[in-house]
């Protein structure tokens, strides 16, 4: 690689300005802080316990039931065995 003089050879991409620089990273922070943003929203919407009972409600009563129907049935092995 050839260096023009007074700057040392450059590697990579083409040689780019401070100025090009600067904007390229305030366009990366502004993408990031986007990004932050809508994380935080899903996070939050997946975190919601409230919603997601709502949203899962019939799911909810099947496990509960199964739930029950074990209990239950433990609970008469046990009587069973005294």
């Amino acid at each position: 690689m050839s260096s023009t003089p007074g700057r040392p050879a450059s590697y990579g991409a083409p040689s780019r300005s401070a100025a090009e620089i600067r904007r390229d990273i305030d366009v990366q922070r502004q993408q990031l802080g986007s990004s932050v943003e809508e994380l935080r929203g899903k996070v939050t919407e997946l975190t919601d316990w409230r919603r997601q009972v709502r949203e899962h409600k019939q799911e909810l009563i099947y496990a509960a039931a199964a739930v029950g129907f074990v209990v239950g049935g433990l609970a008469m092995l046990r009587r069973r065995r005294r």
